[in-house]
């Protein structure tokens, strides 16, 4: 018995130490996240853009889960994964989310018929390709990042706007 409450508690400890994934995405349109992103106020905040489709996007989320999981507790810091998939693939985005653990905020990004209207208002040299990375301090784009960012790159560009 006593040794059954050990595993149990072992267990106990491992599944609450884990980190927390969404059940649920939510979907938006461009203004919605704009405002998403500015109600973070005086944080730094990391935006990736992204689409269960892309390999590079999918190659590098683990290495933004583990800068995620590292930064998480920081009240300076919040990441916020937007996905550019199709609202109709939004049960797709939800399983994705699940089997790869992904612990920072997702939010589907509804408005693709505009994508030539919001690309540019997020950088004007972004010609629609992915992954990208927005880096916001204080509500102010301070770095952007096109293509895929090695989990140093990462890093280091968080440490340097915190």
């Amino acid at each position: 018995m006593k040794n059954f409450l050990v595993i149990l508690l072992l267990i106990l400890g491992y599944s609450s130490s884990q980190a927390q994934v969404q059940n649920d995405v939510t979907a938006m349109n461009y203004e919605e996240l704009e405002q998403r992103i500015q109600k973070e106020g005086g944080k730094m905040v990391v935006v990736n853009f992204w689409s269960t489709t892309c390999a590079p996007c999918v190659r590098e989320l683990p290495d933004f889960m583990i800068i995620n999981e590292k930064f998480k507790n920081n009240p300076q810091f919040k990441m916020i994964l937007v996905s550019l998939d199709r609202a109709k693939d939004k049960e797709k985005v939800i399983q994705f989310i699940k089997k790869k653990n992904l612990t920072a905020e997702v939010i589907l990004l509804d408005d693709i018929k505009r994508m030539n209207t919001w690309i540019p208002r997020f950088d004007k040299n972004w010609e629609g390709n992915i992954p990208v990375t927005v880096f916001y301090k204080n509500g102010e784009k301070v770095h952007f990042n096109d293509g895929e960012m090695s989990k140093e790159e990462l890093e280091n560009t968080v440490i340097k706007n915190l």
